[in-house]
């Protein structure tokens, strides 16, 4: 049985003016789901999520919310069940931090507004700054606030645009770990950032978006399409000479060996079958092996690698 989507977006394209932000893009989230979007700066990833919180209509394409579109009727409905952190926070500078979320609570008519303000500003440590304005705060405070925010209202829907930015390091792992329990949770979560270790660590499938949808998937396997499975063999010594042993396992069926200290880094096409093959033909060259494992390559290259331009033939 097929799992709805709670999040979908088909071929949604917006522009401003003449100028394409997001061009024929398709995803789906499902509930308990955290979707990465990345992407460059002015690759569309803000106005990706403004489509899917509402805020603005696509130029083409539908974009759903538990199967509804957006419309006259429905809009005001499907916004209470989003949380939307923006890029830019939009807070009252001069209220205080607790009258802020105040205010949200009852825009959302938050059942028990008093006890969901006071969970959130201690989810975020914000309890002992309750009664500063917001005028008064850092650029990380007022993150932080806008997290609490976007999440007053307990929403089954989290759009989080650069969640961690202006945040110290235990703040973004409370950020990480918040991001887990909704998870847990089953709520339906996108993320957009171009911090690729952030997103790394939480993200269930990541979508790559240059304007146009460059890639979706799993990081695991958006890294075995675009590099192959590699395979990593670490020496004891670097002897015999790693450039023989790179010889050796080439005519064993090895591509695109590199060597790198007392490594040799391989792709196999037939991995279950040529592992042992290269191994052997490695012992009986004289190596010795300190261990065999598959290599993973960061998410960055993947990243660096779809986004950079195919050459032009001579």
């Amino acid at each position: 049985m097929t799992i709805a989507p709670v999040i979908s977006a088909q071929h949604v394209t917006r522009r401003f003016g003449a100028r394409v932000a997001v061009d024929d893009v398709s995803f789906e989230v499902r509930a308990g789901e955290v979707f990465g979007l990345l992407g460059p700066n002015g690759a569309g990833k803000t106005t990706t999520l403004r489509m899917l919180g509402g805020l603005i209509p696509p130029n083409g394409g539908t974009v759903t919310i538990d199967g509804r579109p957006f419309t006259r009727e429905t809009a005001a409905a499907l916004r209470a069940r989003i949380g939307f952190l923006t890029e830019t926070p939009g807070l009252w500078d001069n209220l205080t931090v607790e009258d802020n979320l105040a205010v949200y609570a009852r825009l959302f008519d938050v059942p028990g507004a008093a006890n969901a303000v006071e969970r959130v500003l201690r989810l975020f440590g914000l309890w002992d700054r309750r009664t500063d304005r917001v005028v008064l705060l850092s650029k990380g405070m007022k993150q932080k606030l806008a997290l609490a925010r976007a999440l007053v209202h307990d929403p089954q829907v989290v759009l989080l645009d650069e969640p961690t930015a202006n945040l110290d390091p235990q703040t973004a792992r409370t950020v990480r770990d918040l991001l887990r329990d909704l998870r847990t949770q089953r709520r339906a979560i996108v993320v957009s950032t171009h911090n690729l270790d952030e997103v790394e660590r939480v993200a269930d499938r990541v979508g790559l978006v240059n304007t146009k949808l460059i890639a979706i998937g799993e990081p695991a396997t958006l890294r075995r399409d675009v590099f192959g499975r590699r395979l990593r063999v670490r020496l004891m010594t670097p002897s015999p000479p790693l450039p023989d042993l790179a010889a050796v396992i080439g005519r064993a069926g090895a591509q695109d060996v590199r060597i790198d200290g007392t490594a040799l880094s391989m792709v196999l096409e037939s991995p279950d079958r040529l592992t042992p093959i290269v191994i052997r033909r490695l012992v009986d060259a004289g190596a010795e092996i300190r261990e065999v494992y598959d290599e993973e390559p960061p998410l960055e290259d993947v990243y660096l690698r779809l986004l950079k331009p195919p050459v032009a033939p001579a």
